[in-house]
């Protein structure tokens, strides 16, 4: 790989990780990896990511039809999920990879997310929501995150304008803010890049 490799993980599931990891492919004009997809309906994450970027998409090394817990889906669609097939692709220019739920999201009964992305040592753009409950998910996650060793880039918010969550968050896990992509009505290629510009410097991921 002859570019930088940003790993895009939330706090939870359905925080906008998706629609952010689709953001930071298109304004780097990366190419575009989710390892591990559970859930096809309505779409697929590498389907809405082609999308909203146009990036390169690879395809993932297990889809899962079940949206749940990727240990779950493979044990419910039959499927034995192998560690040595989650190493990070080889790719010209930079790669944005996308986990599954929060990071201690089981992957196999016996492999966390965290774990894979200690593995891969790579730096990791942290995901929230600015809602209520926020301050108290980030945190852990950031907290899960170090205890492993893993680097963090920054945390990125979704949704409305939270300053005092957004600042308590990022002083208190210390990370940096890197910024906030507000909901956006309609969403599409042209509306996401548009915020993205707004609201992000490209300088921090590369």
């Amino acid at each position: 790989m002859n570019g930088p490799v940003i790993v895009v993980t939330g706090t939870d599931t359905d925080v906008g990780k998706t629609v952010f990891a689709a953001a930071l492919a298109g304004a780097l004009g990366a190419s575009y990896w989710k390892p591990v997809q559970a859930g096809l309906d309505p779409r697929a994450d590498v389907d809405s990511v082609a999308i909203l970027s146009g990036a390169r998409i690879l395809p993932e090394a297990y889809r899962l039809t079940t949206p749940c817990s990727p240990h779950r889906a493979a044990a419910i669609d039959g499927v034995t999920i192998d560690p040595a097939r989650l190493a990070l692709p080889g790719v010209d220019g930079p790669l944005v990879v996308e986990g599954a739920g929060g990071v201690l999201v089981p992957i196999t009964p016996d492999l966390l997310f965290v774990d894979l992305f200690a593995r891969w040592a790579r730096p990791v753009v942290l995901v929230a929501r600015t809602g209520l409950g926020t301050i108290n998910h980030s945190l852990l996650s950031i907290e899960a995150l170090r205890r492993r060793g893993v680097p963090i880039l920054g945390i990125a918010f979704i949704g409305d304008e939270q300053p005092d969550s957004e600042a308590t968050i990022a002083r208190l896990g210390g990370v940096k803010r890197l910024g906030r992509l507000p909901r956006l009505d309609p969403l599409d290629a042209d509306t996401l890049a548009a915020a993205f510009a707004a609201h992000f410097d490209l300088d921090d991921f590369r």
